[in-house]
Formats: C-alpha cells, sequence, structure tokens
C-alpha cells in the first residue's frame, strides 16, 4: 500500500496504551503568555494529546485553570512529573494526578541535573517499576542510550521517550544514530522528547522512525507560536510520509537523473 493511501484510510494511526490517534504530534501546555494562546496554539498544532506539568499546572483546584479552556474530553491530558529529582519524589507526584482526575497515562520525568536538565536513568527505572506495578501505563523520559531505553521497555512501559537534546535547548537531534537504535530494537512507541527547536528537526525524528513527537519551547517560544504550530504538524505528517515512501540510497559521487543511451547528437 502507497504511504499516502496508508495515511488516508487511517491504517497508520498513532497506538499508545490501548488507544488510537490521527496525530503523531505531542505538545506541551506551558511557557503561553495566557491560556487564550496556549488553546490557539494547540488547536492550530492538531495535537490531541497534551502534557501537564502537575507541579506547576492548576488541574482541578478552584478558580481558573486548564481544563476551563481544554476540555478532557476533547484531549488526552497527559500529567508529568516535570521538576522531579528522586524517583520517590516523581512517584508520588504521579500518584497524585492520578487522585486528582484519575489520569492513568502519564510522563515520567526524573532530572539529575539542574543545569543541563538530563535525565537521571537510574532514578527513572526506579520509578517506572514502581508506577508499572501500580498500574500506570507509563511513557519515560529517558537519554538517548539503546540500554536504558531497552530496560525501560523491559519493564513494563508503554513508551519510551529519548531526547533530542536537552530540555529547551532547540538544539534538535544530537544522535541520530542512537535514535534509530533505539526506534529498531524497540516493540513500543518511541516519541522523540526535548530538544525540537523548528520543523525541521521534527521532520527528521519521523524519517528516523520516531513513532510520534512531543514538544512545547519549539512552539510556546517562536516569534509566531500559533504559525509554529501549524508548521509542527506539517512537518511531523511530512516526516512520516518521507519514512514510508523509504528514501533513496546515499552515493558518495553524482548520479544523472537521465539516461545516457538515446542523448541528442550521440553516434549511434
Amino acid at each position: 500500500m502507497l504511504a499516502q493511501e496508508k495515511l488516508a484510510d487511517n491504517s497508520d494511526l498513532f497506538e499508545l496504551a490501548g488507544k488510537k490517534y490521527s496525530s503523531r504530534l505531542l505538545v506541551g501546555s506551558g511557557l503561553y503568555k495566557n491560556f487564550r494562546q496556549t488553546v490557539s496554539a494547540i488547536e492550530s498544532s492538531g495535537a490531541e494529546i497534551i502534557t501537564v506539568a502537575v507541579r506547576r499546572v492548576n488541574l482541578s483546584s478552584p478558580g481558573e485553570n486548564l481544563q476551563d479552556y481544554l476540555s478532557p474530553k476533547k484531549y488526552t491530558y497527559l500529567p508529568n512529573s516535570a521538576g522531579c529529582y528522586t524517583a520517590e519524589e516523581a512517584v508520588r507526584v504521579l500518584r497524585l494526578a492520578r487522585e486528582a482526575g484519575g489520569w492513568k497515562l502519564v510522563k515520567l520525568e526524573v532530572i539529575g541535573d539542574k543545569k543541563t536538565l538530563y535525565p537521571d536513568t537510574e532514578e527513572t527505572l526506579k520509578a517506572a517499576n514502581i508506577l508499572v506495578k501500580e498500574g500506570f501505563d507509563v511513557m519515560a523520559y529517558t537519554t538517548d542510550d539503546p540500554i536504558t531505553a531497552k530496560k525501560l521497555e523491559d519493564i513494563g512501559c508503554s513508551a519510551v521517550m529519548p531526547l533530542g537534546a536537552p530540555i529547551g535547548s532547540g538544539l534538535g537531534i544530537q544522535n541520530p544514530v542512537n535514535i534509530r537504535l533505539i526506534v529498531e530494537q524497540a516493540k513500543i512507541p518511541v516519541l522523540i522528547d526535548a530538544g525540537v527547536g523548528t520543523a525541521s528537526d521534527a521532520t527528521i525524528a519521523m524519517e528516523l522512525g520516531c513513532d510520534a513527537v512531543l514538544l512545547n519551547s519549539a512552539i510556546a517560544k517562536a516569534e509566531n507560536p500559533i504559525m509554529m504550530a501549524a508548521a509542527m504538524k506539517l512537518a511531523v505528517e511530512s516526516g512520516r510520509l518521507s519514512y514510508h515512501a523509504g528514501r533513496m540510497a546515499k552515493k558518495p559521487y553524482g548520479s544523472a537523473s537521465s539516461p545516457d543511451n538515446g542523448r541528442i547528437g550521440q553516434e549511434s
């Protein structure tokens, strides 16, 4: 089946924790000027899954909150443990999210260093093990190390989310070889999380075979967030289509696009 046909007949939907989605772009809800800009950007992105930092966002208490603008009936909320530095802290935060809104699908994030915001893989593995045993569907943010990614899958995580570059850096995918290795070995969804700075970065992630892309800063910190959100939507779709199409082989030398035989002026 042609790549475009696969997308058209919904046979290439993104499946996560038993649910299927049309969009392979997941977006964050932070860093925007206000809730109205958040809504406009998310609508422009076409995303169906929204990440929410439990420690930083008012999810369910009285007063103005995100759910007043983005209904959980329309969007899948993905609570995350952003800002946590130990397994114990991350587990506690995500338990609170489940109690507050009944959310079972969560993004696990345990930071190991305040300057680089690189994940602490040891604490991440520890927290993942606890959460999976408690029935959570865990999407684990991690380094671009294939060994750690495999360990997270073996624990029972629903998805593994290697970084492309440090959170909020906008540097793009720094180690495409490792990302491809993670994709090739994984039997669960692989999502690039962190480091995407512009649309071409999202396309590259999809062309490497990633199942989806999660980002926030690249849209929220753009000069025109609404426009960038639309660009990211198209970039993810383009990258997925390109991945299915299969790129031409790379060569160290030139190759003419037209045949040599039958050229004008060529002797017979």
